[in-house]
């Protein structure tokens, strides 16, 4: 069953001044997809949803939402979104009553259906408690709640959220999360997010992007094996440190193995072998045949943190040498 597109960008640039944003930036985003947008400070990942939000235009490439160009029928693609900007967009003397309100009207949403949807989206965001408050009265978090609701009072198939849970305690970053789970049953949601486990928790593929430049499309799984192409099994034994370094290094699918001697005896082996290759079953075997006392046995796949790492300090490695060379070259 084909995937059906909602967000196509192709060949996304965007400069300001002397300053590269995003340089050629391609990617897809499909219904019923959590889209989880990563990078460090200044990647671009902001820029790239002003763009796909049609808040800026892009120097060069095209940007298709639901099959509207954001250049050349920007209003049916508003129509389209729902947008959480890192900053939630708040008139502050209002309430959150007659903001919401007013966010609706302007949306579209009239009467009976806009009264339905005022009571949907204050329910889900958890906003009861400060619905007759005024915004400029509210926390950070209930800024932030009230923002997410803007976003969904007009029910629109995509939702881009910039860092949708900055300032919320830990039982509302699980309702929010949560919400985006239940909400990804009929829409496409992009979201970014500086905490890693965020956007593994709930995200369906991940897209990093740095320096302006996708390094890496596609779920998490599939990133893990990009960025290390090794899994890792830990053992920890009471034996001889050199026969468990011939015992295990000579097991099929193990590519590199590091030991270590312990306290009382104990030694730790850690095993990387390919991701896919199962290798604890004839590592188990050892163990019972040498008859080792075994105290931990334990495979762990590579953190996202890991992965994130390593894939920003891989694409930024041909950069540095291009920059080298060019020092080089212009010092001639």
């Amino acid at each position: 069953m084909l995937k059906e597109v909602t967000i196509e960008v192709e060949g996304l640039s965007r400069n300001f001044g002397p300053t590269r944003a995003l340089s050629n930036v391609s990617f897809k985003a499909y219904k019923r997809e959590i889209l989880g947008l990563l990078g460090p400070n200044g990647a671009g990942k902001s820029t790239a949803m002003r763009i796909l939000t049609t808040y800026i235009l892009p120097d060069s490439g095209r940007v298709e939402i639901g099959g509207h160009n954001v250049v050349q029928d920007p209003l049916a693609v508003r129509k389209m979104i729902g947008y959480l900007p890192e900053t939630s967009p708040l008139f502050m003397e209002m309430t959150v009553h007659d903001y919401l309100r007013f966010v609706g009207q302007a949306r579209g949403v009239q009467g009976s259906v806009l009264r339905d949807r005022m009571d949907w989206v204050v329910n889900a965001c958890g906003l009861e408690r400060v619905y007759r408050r005024p915004n400029g009265q509210l926390s950070k978090g209930y800024k932030q709640r009230v923002g997410l609701a803007q976003a969904l009072i007009h029910n629109p198939p995509i939702l881009i959220l910039d860092e949708p849970t900055s300032g919320l305690d830990p039982l509302q970053i699980i309702g929010i999360r949560n919400l985006i789970g239940e909400l990804a049953a009929d829409k496409t949601i992009i979201f970014s997010s500086h905490i890693l486990q965020e956007v593994s928790a709930i995200s369906d593929r991940i897209l990093i992007i740095n320096r302006g430049e996708v390094v890496a499309d596609g779920p998490i799984r599939e990133l893990q094996e990009q960025a290390m192409k090794t899994n890792r099994l830990t053992i920890e034994v009471k034996a001889d440190r050199e026969e468990v370094r011939k015992a295990v290094g000579g097991v099929r699918g193990v590519l590199d193995h590091k030991i270590e001697t312990l306290d009382d005896g104990w030694v730790r082996a850690e095993l990387r072998h390919k991701f896919g290759m199962v290798v604890h079953q004839d590592i188990d075997a050892i163990i019972k045949q040498s008859q080792w006392p075994l105290r931990q046995f334990r495979e762990s796949a590579i953190s996202l943190e890991e992965t994130f790492i390593e894939l920003v300090r891989a694409a930024k490695a041909p950069v540095m040498a291009e920059e080298q060379r060019v020092e080089e070259v212009v010092s001639q």
